[in-house]
């Protein structure tokens, strides 16, 4: 290729996106970890270098329209185009819906969701531009059979499969491919705050009796991101150990 390619993952400095960083930067990728405004982005970068790994950082908040914006110009003028997109930013505030907030729904779906319209506006021009992009949204097994105390959550992946749909029709015959990776319960620090109890009773539903790493997520990534892949759009690839077979 001409140029290396520029991947962005937001939610970069988490448990999955930096499993997708570090296997895009072993790919050769330029690689940009999305973060928000509240992260130690200086720490997290030097810990990386320590493990032989180094990024870019891009300071944000993917839940507003202007700091997004604000984010991705100084991303471009620093490396250029955005060839690769993986919208991985994701929050929790589980309840049950009676006892749920208004506060708590709407900032589930503010980052989850209407992240990806704050996002992938910052860098669909420059992917039609040379008609060549991937677009790599993570949604959630929670999406597909849902999950009690999940309703915001739920609501806001499942937006996430319906947006990529109608979006990849939009640009199919431009060279780009819009997909979703469907997690099940991956051992990061968002599933860490389950009890064993709760772990225990999760697994029971999972053929392959055991939680997922995020390795395995960033694996569906890159392979959603590489040339040999230009022919899957529109599509949801489910890795969650058989808990929903679909």
């Amino acid at each position: 290729m001409s140029k290396k390619r520029v991947a962005y993952v937001t939610g970069g400095m988490g448990g999955i996106g930096s499993a997708i960083c570090r296997r895009f930067h072993d790919m050769g990728y330029t690689v940009v970890a999305g973060c928000g405004p509240t992260r130690d982005h200086a720490k997290w970068l030097t810990e990386q270098k320590a493990d032989g790994y180094s990024f870019h950082a891009s300071v944000g908040n993917v839940a507003d329209w202007e700091s997004t914006k604000a984010a991705f110009e100084k991303v471009r003028a620093e490396v250029g185009t955005v060839d690769i997109l993986v919208n991985n930013a994701g929050i929790t505030r589980d309840g049950v819906f009676r006892r749920m907030s208004l506060d708590d729904w709407r900032a589930v779906m503010d980052t989850n969701l209407n992240s990806l319209f704050n996002v992938t506006k910052q860098v669909i021009d420059g992917m039609l531009d040379q008609n060549w992009g991937r677009i790599i949204n993570i949604s959630s097994v929670v999406a597909i059979g849902g999950n009690p105390g999940q309703a915001n959550y739920g609501a806001a992946k499942a937006g996430v499969i319906g947006m990529s749909k109608c979006l990849a029709g939009e640009v199919a015959t431009r060279g780009i491919t819009v997909n979703c990776i469907a997690p099940g319960f991956i051992t990061t620090a968002m599933t860490d705050k389950l009890t064993e109890e709760q772990k225990a009773k999760l697994l029971a539903d999972v053929p392959a009796g055991r939680m997922g790493d995020p390795v395995e997520i960033a694996a569906a990534a890159l392979y959603l991101a590489s040339p040999e892949a230009g022919y899957v759009t529109g599509s949801t690839l489910h890795v969650n150990g058989g808990m929903a077979m679909v």
